[in-house]
């Protein structure tokens, strides 16, 4: 699977794709199975039938990936579209750029005995929450459409771009995917503690102890 595919980015108008994928309440999601809880630069790969896995994304991306035959799926949690290097300041931190994330899930899905041709995937995120000229939320949004495209692995539900923060709960025994838009002013905090965590990783390695989701909210 190739790193290097050649994107053009450009500014998309509000886009109104994020209809391609219900806005259901996380009263639907299945929150009496155990919860994993995925932070940028991570990702997690289940076979466990009890499993949900839950992000929070501001301008980051995800993409929930399983195969159903296989019985193995996951998600990863992205902050920026790629990089040839993986480096990140002073950390070598490749699953925070996109290209190494994609690769990454992906392939842990193959090894446990997924196939390419049976994947399903569902992608989330890329939201310019802050509209402050930074589009780096639809650069994501559209580097994720880009490269499934180049790889030839088709998107069975998206939910990109737009203004809002989102929670996701996402199953991957069953493939189905609880989210929520996040429109209170109180959860801009989401998307300033993922700006001051992105910060922050530039000059300290991922070590698992900063708690992006401590809002105040439930997941």
């Amino acid at each position: 699977m190739s790193r290097g595919h050649a994107l053009s980015y450009c500014q998309p108008a509000f886009d109104r794709r994020s209809a391609a994928f219900p806005v259901v309440s996380l009263e639907e999601a299945p929150l009496e199975l155990t919860k994993v809880r995925v932070l940028p630069g991570e990702h997690h790969v289940t076979d466990d039938p009890g499993r949900t896995i839950v992000t929070v994304l501001g301008s980051c991306v995800s993409a929930c990936i399983r195969d159903h035959a296989a019985e193995v799926g996951g998600m990863n949690h992205f902050m920026l579209p790629q990089s040839e290097s993986g480096d990140w300041g002073e950390a070598t931190a490749s699953l925070r750029y996109g290209n190494f994330a994609m690769e990454r899930l992906i392939n842990d899905i193959l090894v446990r005995g997924g196939r390419r041709n049976s994947l399903e995937i569902k992608v989330f995120g890329g939201a310019n929450v802050l509209q402050n000229g930074s589009n780096i939320g639809w650069l994501n949004a559209q580097f994720v459409e880009s490269y499934l495209a180049a790889e030839r692995l088709p998107i069975s539900a998206r939910h990109l771009y737009g203004i809002y923060p989102r929670r996701i709960h996402y199953v991957p025994s069953t493939g189905k995917v609880a989210m929520l838009e996040l429109r209170r002013q109180s959860d801009l905090m989401i998307v300033e503690t993922e700006e001051s965590y992105g910060q922050m990783l530039k000059t300290t390695p991922l070590d698992g102890s900063a708690e992006l989701f401590d809002t105040g909210t439930p997941l």
